[in-house]
């Protein structure tokens, strides 16, 4: 089963994307608020999905070691495209507010796409809505 690491400090998403995740049919590895915690965190993850910034800091030093690490990952933000430094540019945006199915196509683009009925497959890429 493929499992996804949320890396958002807005409760409120970070809940939204869980059921999301839930009902697609991923494994939802965690919920990560801040940057520091992102970056110390132990690869238990197959995808992650970024929100760009988390408590006044930007996520791009962890979205470097995903790179690094080849772990594939979606960017959420609400400044779309634009937010995204030149190194990151190409990678998958997923543009706030977003809806499950957009969520849901983001993903088919990283990993194999979640199997009907709630089992679970998936890996990424990002997508502008």
């Amino acid at each position: 089963m493929t499992r996804i690491l949320i890396v958002e400090d807005e409760i409120i998403v970070a809940m939204f994307m869980e059921d999301i995740l839930a009902e697609l049919g991923y494994e939802v590895a965690g919920v990560v608020s801040h940057l520091d915690e992102a970056m110390k965190r132990e690869r238990d993850f197959d995808v992650a999905v970024l929100d760009v910034h988390l408590n006044g800091r930007n996520v791009f030093d962890f979205a470097d070691k995903l790179t690094a690490e080849m772990v594939p990952f979606i960017f959420a933000t609400g400044y779309g495209e634009r937010g995204i430094p030149e190194r990151h540019r190409g990678c998958l945006v997923l543009q706030k507010p977003f809806q499950p199915d957009d969520l849901k196509r983001a993903l088919e683009k990283l990993v194999v796409p979640a199997p009907p009925n709630g089992a679970a497959h998936a890996s990424g890429q990002a997508i502008s809505t």
